[in-house]
């Protein structure tokens, strides 16, 4: 049974009114019957917008693993390819971040670790920009691999 939109007393399914508040309340179709299916949310967003939110940093490979577990996206080339090479992005920071800068922490007169994670930041920049307009831009090295797994080779 329904609740009023604006004071949340228990209305009946064909109430046009609150009995206490005098609300008007929304139709009842407006109202999904108890155990209906709902609308998956993931399909209420656009593949550009999952294109773009694979490259966003520390947090895209969750992007990345929801697009390529999804049956929606299956046949989608151009997303997958967005997905595999957000993955390989963020495996390159974990790279720079796990390796490279414990290497090079004890010499501070080297900034490589700081470069080469500028490079990163700078790369899911550009690729979050080229998603937005729709391009599969391949990255050095990371685009390579992206499209060797969209092919499955």
């Amino acid at each position: 049974m329904p609740f009023c939109s604006q004071c949340g007393n228990q209305v009946g399914p064909a109430d046009a009114y609150c009995g206490r508040c005098g609300a008007r309340q929304p139709p009842a179709a407006a109202y999904p019957p108890r155990g209906a299916a709902r609308p998956n949310a993931l399909e209420a967003v656009p593949g550009r917008t999952w294109s773009i939110l694979c490259y966003v940093p520390w947090v895209g490979w969750i992007a990345s693993v929801v697009v390529l577990a999804s049956d929606r996206f299956r046949q989608d080339r151009d997303l997958r390819f967005h997905a595999f090479q957000g993955l390989y992005l963020f495996v390159g920071w974990l790279i720079a971040d796990q390796v490279l800068r414990p290497l090079f922490w004890a010499i501070p007169q080297l900034h490589v670790y700081q470069l080469l994670e500028a490079v990163l930041l700078a790369m899911s920049i550009f690729m979050m920009v080229k998603a937005a307009h729709n391009e599969a831009y391949a990255l050095p090295l990371f685009g390579e691999l992206a499209q060797r797994s969209v092919s499955g080779g």
